[in-house]
């Protein structure tokens, strides 16, 4: 079936207006009417092709939330009229050590992203969250509880998702100490996720505006990272650290405040990093990076966000003004996404 969506041709083109190509749903499908779809920094690193690796043209979105119009014979844990979401993938083998594991956004046969990967079904590539309707296996279908506001539950199917995993998988819970690196998309649903767990959570950042604001997001403190002596008065101070600082930047200062045997997860840059091994020996530190989530973490993640009613801060914006956000995202002037009304594709 033909479907509007927004498209970009070229890394240096905007996105437009544009038709694409969905699949009838198979046996194990599900069809489902977008009606939100958050939007990533990755889109525009998508469609500017910062990585080298585009195919165009390229519909952008993987924080996609929308109700279901249509299911496959087969499809038994969704219905017609529910409320449901899509990440960041849309298909994996399901059946390698990584896949029965839940991590199939590692799968080793190679897991398939929700745009600009390799469409199994049609030929060609992916198109994503920045259209109308979207055809998906169930298996990588989520429930989105019905007591969210869906605007502001899509961001949490990549920026929720990507701060909630490395909280999960090293145990954050009552007692910890943590920091949170950077307050942008990421980083508020980090200091979100990491206070409804139970930890003790300081914001650490170079803006004092910022701090004012991860407050209200419920930090407990705020840490300048511009101020020596502050830093220094915390040296060793933090069990775990989250950063989510999106470029290129020094590990050593952050390093310094975790405690002996603290991990620093790295959820943002993705860059090479210059790094002082003499930082993680002295304490047997560790360095680490988390991308997303399985399906399975995926939806514990939304079921603990309906049962604290957390969703991201968001705002809403058009299709039609979809340019200008992105370039109010690559500046930061947002608090903390934008979410685009997919209806306005039918205006």
């Amino acid at each position: 079936m033909k479907v509007a969506a927004y498209a970009s041709h070229a890394p240096e083109d905007t996105m437009n207006p544009f038709e694409i190509e969905r699949r009838a749903p198979g046996t194990n499908d599900v069809s489902i009417r977008i009606t939100h779809c958050g939007v990533c920094h990755s889109d525009i690193h998508q469609a500017h092709n910062d990585w080298h690796n585009t195919r165009y043209p390229v519909v952008p979105g993987h924080e996609i939330v929308g109700i279901v119009e249509a299911v496959g014979a087969d499809v038994t844990r969704f219905a017609v009229g529910d409320r449901v979401g899509v990440g960041c993938l849309v298909d994996a083998c399901t059946a390698c050590p990584a896949c029965y594991d839940g991590d199939e956004m590692y799968c080793e046969r190679g897991s398939v992203g929700t745009y600009n990967g390799k469409d199994a079904h049609l030929g060609g590539h992916t198109f994503g969250g920045y259209s109308q309707r979207v055809v998906v296996r169930d298996h990588f279908v989520l429930k989105i509880p019905t007591n969210l506001d869906p605007a502001g539950a899509a961001p949490l199917l990549c920026a929720g998702i990507t701060s909630w995993s490395p909280l999960k998988h090293w145990n954050i819970g009552k007692g910890d100490k943590v920091a949170v690196v950077g307050l942008g998309g990421l980083g508020h649903m980090g200091i979100k996720f990491a206070v409804a767990l139970g930890a003790e959570v300081t914001m650490v950042t170079t803006s004092a505006n910022k701090g004012e604001d991860a407050q209200r997001l419920g930090a407990h403190h705020v840490l300048l990272s511009t101020d020596r002596d502050a830093m220094k008065a915390h040296t060793g101070a933090f069990d775990f650290i989250l950063n989510t600082i999106p470029v290129k930047h020094d590990m050593m200062p952050y390093l310094r405040v975790l405690k002996r045997n603290g991990t620093m997860v790295i959820v943002g840059a993705i860059e090479p990093i210059e790094l002082h091994i003499g930082g993680l020996i002295s304490g047997r530190k560790r360095l680490a990076a988390s991308a997303i989530g399985g399906i399975a973490e995926t939806q514990e993640m939304l079921d603990f966000c309906g049962e604290h009613n957390i969703v991201s801060d968001y705002e809403m914006t058009s299709i039609q003004d979809i340019n200008q956000a992105w370039t109010r995202v690559q500046s930061g002037d947002v608090k903390y996404r934008f979410v685009i009304d997919i209806a306005s594709l039918d205006a």
